[in-house]
């Protein structure tokens, strides 16, 4: 079977199951297993496929058609540009978690040429650490997470794109996460793809979704240096609230949020009080 023919049988497949993009489901995953760009697909669409090819891509589609994400089915995703191993131990790297790496780098970038001591919570499969350690080259990043099994994989992430992990130790000019912000009430109403693949550990956050908010807020200050910059992600409609968590802790100021590109606020960004710390 020749490319074209392989892509519309399996686009019509994808598309019984009423899932959102069944044609760039499709293409990724044929590209991936090529090891070709999506674009070359239909530059030459009469290739033909080896047996072992299609019957990879056939098995792929399968997958895909329970709802087992693209990433999780290719074991890889990109974010920033890089390239990132991806398995069922972490999340799949959302696009507007690169909203959180351009604030870092804007608060970084009259620092660049500093030994700058930055400190990620709850790292995942690396991709914040790995992107602002590809930017930040004189920085120390340091990335921490509760799972072992992310830890191996963020690691793995680290060596393949040339930037290697620190130790936790002292204090730090930056803290940045993003940490689980789903409600109870939400998580079970998120879509089977993510609820029934993605590891619950670094979704859920308690009552309102901020339980992991408020403790990085109070914790994460005994780690920054006076001045220090803290920067989350948040979720839809946590903006008064996690507002109020850094207000109420007397521990910060100059707190502000930055929405995402569908105007969501998706950032909130907060200095470490400059006295008596």
């Amino acid at each position: 079977m020749d490319i074209i023919s392989a892509l519309k049988e399996a686009v019509i497949t994808l598309e019984t199951c009423g899932l959102a993009n069944p044609r760039l489901d499709a293409e990724v995953l044929l590209s991936v297993l090529l090891n070709k760009e999506r674009t070359t697909l239909y530059s030459h669409p009469e290739e033909l496929l080896s047996d072992k090819e299609l019957g990879e891509f056939q098995q792929w589609i399968e997958k895909r058609k329970t709802g087992e994400p693209v990433a999780y089915i290719t074991g890889r995703k990109e974010f920033w540009s890089l390239p990132f191993e991806i398995n069922r131990h972490v999340l799949v790297p959302r696009p507007e978690t690169e909203i959180l790496v351009e604030e870092v780098l804007k608060a970084c970038s009259n620092n660049k040429e500093k030994k700058l001591k930055i400190l990620e919570i709850g790292t995942g499969c690396g991709a914040i650490c790995v992107s602002l350690a590809s930017e930040l080259r004189k920085a120390q990043i340091t990335a921490t997470d509760i799972s072992q099994e992310a830890i191996a994989v963020a690691h793995k992430n680290a060596q393949s794109n040339g930037v290697e992990s620190q130790p936790v130790s002292g204090k730090f000019d930056v803290i940045v996460s993003n940490p689980p912000y789903i409600s109870k009430a939400e998580y079970e109403l998120l879509p089977f793809e993510v609820r029934g693949y993605e590891p619950q550990a670094a979704l859920l956050a308690g009552t309102d979704g901020t339980e992991f908010h408020r403790e990085i807020v109070r914790e994460g200050a005994s780690y920054l240096k006076s001045g220090g910059w803290l920067f989350m992600e948040i979720g839809s409609g946590q903006k008064n609230t996690v507002e109020n968590i850094l207000n109420e802790s007397n521990l910060y100021d100059n707190i502000y949020f930055r929405a995402d590109y569908a105007g969501i606020n998706r950032v909130s960004i907060a200095r470490r009080v400059t006295t008596g710390g």
